[in-house]
């Protein structure tokens, strides 16, 4: 098995085994774990052990174990050596912070909320229609320094299905209360009960009779739904490109192989997709990969709203949220499916089937040239290999996908939608950090902002990063004196820090090998960062929005690897505070020499439109890595050109021009298409 094999469900259980044997905890105290792990081997014992073929020993198989002492803030973090079946260390986390929330524990904070007494009677001055239901979003607390300290949940209150209907798919964020009660997590219990406000001010509302507004729904039996459309089947006769070797059976493991790609895969708690040894025709690119973090700062000024901003991996984790993939719904084509294993809060072992999908798809026009002296065109179509993964995030979802083309590319996609998070508004008004989506249902303007960590291994280890800008070459009679050219200059980054992205310069930063050279033009092998103009978070500087958030001030940050700094934001961002992340770790300013760890940022400034309700048309970005001197020559050319007969299109102008009474026009039109090379089709993807 390899080193980097996910925890198998027999490890999971030693894991807690060993732990309670180890330190067994006094009568009426339990343990509520919130990740039970594998303690990745550090990175020198991998690079000396190599793959199983080098001369140093095979890295020591440990798990890593989270947990509460339940219902109380006592958080520790303990190490288990499976091998020995021995725990190796223990140690509560210092004060001030917190672990992530647990499935359980947000059902849990649902029902306390509910059931409160102070809390039924503030919904009853709402004087809410005779058999409401009314349902829960529990939020993690947030941060402003005032009350925060303890772990808490804010919840939000929604009605379900108010107009005589029970149905629990029912879209309750059309029906948001202004009644928010907070409750303590030691406790169980609901500590006081929040007057959300409803107006243009901070003024909170006093519960009055709730008017009801329409319905909005998104499920399909609501709708009128189109008849026009046909099957669009995406059909592999002989089956799918790649190959997948060496898969543990649902730990999330395997080496997949497609074209020249080769790459293993693995799967946690909190990251969910991580991929590892990332190389193209055998030379190495990337040693590893996975999202760090996403940050979705909230721009409502009022209290309690100015404290919402999710940390959806720090706070609950990408991995325990994923989904279970369907075959034609959440990935189409010839699909292989990769299923892993995570624990839930006793320690038991809780299975996530089919948590990632691997498939190819069509990418368009790889290449295309005529020479318009002989008239032959060459064409190959391109293929990617799709690596997905989608979690449901309460109201959001996000489809996250490593894509790998057939050119030495790769990139990796969010696709964010899902319904937003409203919160209510009195029937008229307008405010400036928010969008009106449904009568009496206000949107707040709030970004979306990911952190994606790459280590990279270009030509193997011994990276630099560079910044390479293009600009103009001063006017000189010798060797400008027509003011056309301009030239790019690189400039090595040494030291940890921030960088942004510059259009006017064509900034681009490049992960360069400082061994290997390319044998053409002599440049050091390398690929290049295309990230997407974004912008950055707009909170003030002194705000804890900005403080947490410590990746969202830049698109990139370069930092000297050191063990176990894999997340952008901290390793505890639910209530943090700031300061244990990127921004801290790159202050340092110390020598990278050699070893770069570069942090991609990325994401949108969702102001909402109406037309993001009841539910989001998926926002897509995609960041993408590409090569620049790393081959002698494209290296896509020995991809099968594109043929009809390994294609086998259909053309539907001469399909239906049969029996139409223009039926010869069409053809001749279509004769002319053909002698002039088909200069334009129209084609559903």
């Amino acid at each position: 098995m390899h080193p980097l094999t996910p925890l198998l469900p027999n490890e999971i259980t030693a894991c807690c085994a060993i732990l309670k044997a180890g330190f067994p905890l006094p009568a009426g105290n339990e343990f509520q774990f919130k990740a039970i792990a594998l303690r990745e081997p550090i990175k020198a014992s991998l690079l000396a052990w190599n793959e199983g073929a080098g001369p140093g020993p095979l890295p020591a198989r440990e798990g890593y174990l989270c947990y509460y002492i339940r219902n109380t803030d006592k958080l520790y973090e303990a190490i288990v050596d499976l091998g020995k079946s021995r725990l190796t260390s223990n140690s509560r986390v210092k004060d001030g912070f917190h672990g992530p929330a647990d499935g359980p524990e947000i059902v849990a904070m649902e029902k306390v909320a509910l059931a409160d007494p102070g809390v039924q009677e503030e919904l009853k001055k709402l004087r809410l229609p005779e058999g409401s239901v009314v349902v829960s979003d529990p939020w993690i607390y947030g941060s402003d320094g005032v009350n925060d300290s303890r772990r808490q949940f804010q919840c939000y209150l929604y009605l379900q299905s108010p107009h005589g209907e029970n149905d629990p798919d029912s879209n309750h964020y059309a029906f948001p209360l202004s009644i928010s009660p907070v409750v303590d997590v030691e406790t169980m219990k609901v500590v006081r009960i929040e007057n959300l406000p409803t107006g243009t001010d901070h003024t909170p509302t006093l519960p009055k009779p709730y008017r009801v507004p329409p319905p909005s729904e998104y499920t399909p039996e609501h709708q009128n739904l189109r008849t026009d459309l046909k099957p669009l089947h995406v059909v592999q006769p002989e089956g799918a490109s790649f190959t997948v070797t060496e898969e543990i059976r649902d730990s999330g493991s395997a080496v997949i192989e497609w074209q020249k790609w080769k790459l293993r895969t693995g799967f946690n708690h909190r990251e969910g997709m991580v991929l590892y040894n990332i190389s193209y025709d055998g030379r190495d690119i990337v040693w590893r990969i996975a999202l760090s973090d996403m940050s979705i700062p909230y721009a409502d000024p009022r209290s309690p709203y100015h404290k919402k901003q999710a940390f959806d991996l720090g706070d609950a984790g990408a991995g325990v949220m994923a989904n279970n993939l369907k075959l034609g719904c959440d990935c189409l084509g010839s699909i292989h499916y990769l299923s892993s294993n995570l624990s839930i809060e006793t320690g038991e072992v809780l299975e996530m089937p089919n948590v990632m999908c691997i498939h190819e798809q069509d990418a368009g026009i790889g290449f295309k040239h005529i020479n318009y002296r002989t008239g032959r065109a060459v064409v190959t179509r391109s293929r990617e290999l799709v690596i997905q993964s989608i979690i449901t995030v309460s109201n959001y979802e996000y489809i996250l996908a490593f894509i790998f083309g057939q050119s030495g590319e790769f990139h990796y996609e969010v696709r964010a939608t899902g319904i937003l998070s409203t919160s209510p508004i009195e029937h008229g008004l307008e405010v400036p950090w928010g969008t009106v989506v449904h009568p009496g249902v206000l949107a707040a303007h709030h970004q979306h902002i990911f952190s994606l960590r790459l280590d990279p291994a270009i030509d193997g280890q011994g990276n630099k990063v560079v910044v390479e800008e293009a600009v103009a070459l001063p006017v000189h009679p010798d060797t400008n004196p027509y003011g056309v050219g301009y030239i790019t200059r690189e400039t090595e980054i040494t030291v940890p820090g921030g960088h942004d992205t510059a259009t006017a310069l064509n900034r681009t930063f490049k992960i360069q090998s400082t061994r290997a050279r390319n044998p053409i033009n002599n440049k050091s092998t390398g690929y290049k960062i295309a990230v997407p103009p974004f912008q950055k978070l707009l909170a003030d500087k002194n705000s804890f929005h900005f403080k947490r958030a410590e990746f969202g001030d830049n698109a990139v940050y370069v930092t000297k690897y050191r063990e176990g700094e894999l997340f952008s934001a901290g390793k505890w961002t639910n209530q943090s505070r700031g300061g244990e992340g990127v921004r801290g770790w790159a202050a340092r300013k110390e020598e990278i020499d050699g070893e770069p760890v570069v942090f991609v940022q990325f994401g949108i400034n969702h102001i909402p439109r109406i037309e993001d309700f009841p539910v989001m048309p998926c926002e897509i970005l995609k960041v993408s890595f590409k090569p620049v001197n790393f081959f002698d020559k494209n290296p896509g050319l020995d991809v099968p050109p594109s043929t009809q007969q390994f294609n086998q299109s259909v053309l539907l102008s001469a399909k239906h021009a049969q029996g139409a009474g223009e039926g010869a026009v069409v053809n001749k039109e279509h004769e002319l298409e053909v002698k002039n090379g088909n200069g334009c089709c129209a084609q559903e993807s």
